[in-house]
């Protein structure tokens, strides 16, 4: 295949996919797919919900289609996957998306067509769940290591790890380095090549699917553990009555120190992301005890706030009973509206368990989605002298600009206010992590 007869279908147009899909069409003819139709509608208005691109750049995009009909997606010889990947409430890996996806290319694949992943998986999935589904549905064999192109009709793979940082306008497709890989050296280097055409930071070229993986996955679960631990010391210097912020201040000056801050890990790579690794290792016999232990602290982080909010309480003679507390902030992180396995839901439901009235307010979430994802109504503007506590739980630009005063005016005059993401001054609120 050369690049002048590629035409590359994009199936799943989120946060990866539409950016993605905008940029491969300022080289070659593109179409984006998702089932969701609404979606697809959407995006031919030149709206996209998530913020990732702005509506000149969907307009400008004069090679960019997008459909839900599979038959449109036939045309495409270079087909990329980047449906979601979350976890079960069991935190195992949910590949339905993936499989579903794998099923619906794999019913349209043609000889001599690439498929390539970017969604997140543990080392082995690729080629243990993907392509023996490509295979079944297209009754094509995958090129391989083991066949390098000799068994005629076939397909080849890849895998690129996806690199998205929702909300970052800095660190976009085109800039963040792209590692890629293929099922045979031949693949691998096409593959790269293509992605060469778009991606102006270079390209990485693993030698293998698997090692592909398996530097996505550990990307955010050294980051996981690494926020676990600065988390640990926020617990251990609160007990000790000690500024962490201050400490890692201080830390910081040393020329090796690692800049990690404490806080809630969710959204839908560093949360996730380590999950599909120990999975992995417990299949194969292994413990993985570091990654699950950070896993343990950072998934306890919103309990954690609520029972410190609720001892300062206690200590200022707030009453529990009918206490109501304001939460500032839905999303997983600052100024996007990306709700995905927000751990501020873990904060709102222990709260509840304590029969605390919450209000949840976020200008940056629609409250369809947030009714549809977690059954929240929030509300749409603050009242003053309305609350017992305040959890500043994301640092949205819009908060920073309230300022302290007004922040203050939406308590009454003993309420506690916990600034979560240390948004303000240490010497400003009552608590922070």
């Amino acid at each position: 295949m050369d690049l002048e007869d590629l035409k590359i279908g994009i199936i799943g147009l989120g946060y990866v996919g539409l950016p993605l899909a905008v940029e491969f069409s300022k080289k070659f003819l593109t179409v984006g797919f998702d089932i969701n139709s609404s979606r697809i509608i959407d995006l031919k208005k030149n709206i996209d919900a998530t913020l990732e691109v702005t509506s000149l750049d969907l307009k400008n995009a004069i090679d960019l289609s997008f459909t839900n009909d599979t038959k449109i997606l036939k045309e495409c010889n270079f087909y990329i996957i980047t449906v979601p990947t979350p976890i079960n409430q069991a935190n195992q890996p949910d590949l339905d998306p993936l499989v579903s996806a794998s099923n619906l290319v794999g019913e349209i694949l043609k000889p001599g067509d690439i498929v390539v992943y970017e969604s997140t998986v543990y080392p082995g999935a690729t080629e243990e769940v993907c392509i023996p589904i490509l295979e079944k549905m297209s009754k094509l064999i995958c090129f391989n290591m083991s066949n390098l192109d000799d068994l005629g009709n076939g397909f080849y793979v890849g895998y690129s790890p996806e690199r998205v940082n929702p909300g970052d306008k800095s660190h976009t497709v085109a800039n963040i380095i792209k590692i890629t890989s293929g099922s045979t050296p031949s693949a691998a280097q096409f593959i790269d090549r293509v992605y060469r055409e778009i991606i102006s930071a270079g390209t990485h070229l693993a030698n293998s699917i698997r090692i592909a993986e398996a530097a996505k996955v550990i990307e955010n679960t050294q980051r996981d553990v690494n926020i676990a631990l600065i988390n640990e010391f926020a617990m251990l210097f609160d007990l000790l009555d000690i500024d962490t912020e201050e400490v890692l201040k201080a830390a910081g000056t040393k020329w090796n120190f690692l800049p990690f801050s404490p806080g809630l890990v969710g959204g839908h790579c560093i949360g996730v992301d380590p999950y599909y690794l120990t999975h992995k290792a417990q299949l194969i016999g292994y413990h993985p005890e570091i990654i699950l232990a950070g896993r343990r602290i950072n998934d306890g982080m919103g309990s954690y706030v609520v029972q410190r909010l609720i001892k300062e309480m206690v200590c200022k003679e707030i009453p529990m009973v009918n206490a109501k507390v304001l939460i500032m902030g839905l999303t997983f992180k600052e100024n996007c509206p990306d709700i995905r396995n927000t751990k501020v839901i873990d904060i709102i439901d222990e709260l509840q368990k304590y029969n605390i009235e919450v209000d949840v307010y976020d200008p940056w979430v629609s409250n369809d989605d947030a009714l549809k994802e977690y059954n929240i109504n929030l509300i749409k503007k603050l009242d003053e002298d309305n609350y017992d506590g305040i959890i500043l739980a994301v640092s949205h630009k819009q908060f920073l600009e309230m300022g302290v005063s007004k922040i203050k005016k939406l308590g009454h005059k003993k309420s506690i206010v916990f600034d979560v993401k240390c948004l303000f001054p240490s010497d400003t609120f009552d608590i922070r992590l």
